[in-house]
């Protein structure tokens, strides 16, 4: 039986294969490299600059993230977007050396703007690989980070709205009031159901979800991986997603190459999406087939989710896949390399 299934499997993938070689024509094989989620231009361009301009894979991907946590990217990246239940806004972020296997990360960060920024910080001044919320803040404040409100026009009107809404959607169950018409305080509701199969709230769409990552790879093979994030709107305050938490948000390794994901980080870090994509290209996938079968893994539990994966070697090609759902058919990303010389948009089908 098991090796019955194995000839299944292989011949499942077999055929992937096949189906993705219009997309693999995309990534074209070209050092050094710059990939990055959403159709981000000024990330891909400040990543970009930063190796031009001598800097590391590590830099790069920190000027990528951090010019996306400046520009408040689809609002879902930085400060002034995603209040959460307070209507507060906190931010995630990852940032990976490849070389090293090194990590620092932040969650549930307040009161500063520059999550990337703290992410290295906390890689390059602590032996720690996260730290998380009121303590990551004021480990940012004595690196020297300046604390400011992270809240804006923005946050404050959605919160507002959210409010007069019966604080609809959100991501509560099994708790009285009825989560679906109510706003709270909530309590334990003594019968519990089950949660819905795609595990995404009512009213949900994409921006709740939005995360840049980035990708970064030199031309002698350094890769570097980060993910930045404000996190899902209206959240219960102190979640933590998918982006901080390495191997689900991003991953890298200089052996192989590079991977980042975006979307219900709720749902997408049980399957370490970005580990799982550079272990398949470690094992001779292409880029776009790793990114495919990783969105499969999460697609067959989860049929409706709502994701996407990036995916880099260091021969310099590139790939991604993402989950069919309405309203959202097509994924775009961005790359750069030696040969476009600037940000260039590629596009995907998504299952």
């Amino acid at each position: 039986m098991w090796v019955t299934s194995l000839v299944h499997f292989n011949m499942w993938l077999t055929s992937l294969v096949y189906v993705t070689i219009f997309v693999t024509s995309l990534g074209g094989a070209s050092l050094p490299l710059v990939v990055n989620t959403w159709a981000f231009k000024d990330t891909a361009s400040a990543a970009w600059e930063a190796l031009q301009s001598g800097g590391s894979v590590l830099d790069a991907v920190e000027r990528g993230c951090g010019q996306c946590e400046v520009d408040q990217c689809d609002g879902s990246v930085g400060y002034g977007g995603s209040p959460d239940e307070r209507g507060e806004t906190s931010l995630d972020a990852l940032i990976m050396d490849g070389d090293t296997m090194e990590i620092g990360a932040v969650a549930d960060l307040r009161r500063v703007k520059n999550a990337i920024g703290v992410a290295r910080a906390v890689m390059e001044h602590s032996l720690h690989s996260l730290l998380v919320g009121e303590s990551a803040s004021v480990f940012a404040e004595d690196m020297g980070f300046p604390a400011e409100d992270l809240s804006s026009n923005s946050s404050v009107e959605i919160f507002t709205r959210w409010l007069k809404g019966s604080c609809q959607p959100n991501y509560r169950k099994n708790v009285v009031p009825d989560p679906a018409t109510s706003c709270g305080p909530y309590r334990p509701r003594t019968t519990r159901t089950t949660r819905t199969p795609s595990g995404t709230p009512r009213n949900t769409d994409r921006r709740s979800h939005d995360t840049v990552g980035v990708i970064a790879i030199s031309e002698k093979g350094h890769v570097a991986a980060g993910t930045s994030t404000n996190g899902a709107t209206h959240k219960i305050p102190g979640r933590v997603g998918d982006s901080p938490l390495v191997g689900a948000g991003s991953y890298a390794d200089s052996s192989v190459g590079g991977a980042a994901a975006t979307g219900d980080g709720d749902v997408m870090m049980r399957f370490l999406p970005s580990f799982l994509a550079v272990e398949l290209m470690r094992g001779g996938s292409d880029p776009s087939v790793a990114c495919q079968v990783s969105i499969s893994r999460i697609k067959r539990y989860y049929p409706e989710f709502f994701g996407a994966v990036i995916c880099a070697n260091i021969r310099g090609h590139h790939g991604a896949a993402c989950n069919k759902r309405p309203g959202f058919l097509q994924f775009h990303y961005m790359i750069v390399n030696s040969e476009t010389k600037r940000p260039s948009v590629q596009t995907v089908d998504c299952f």
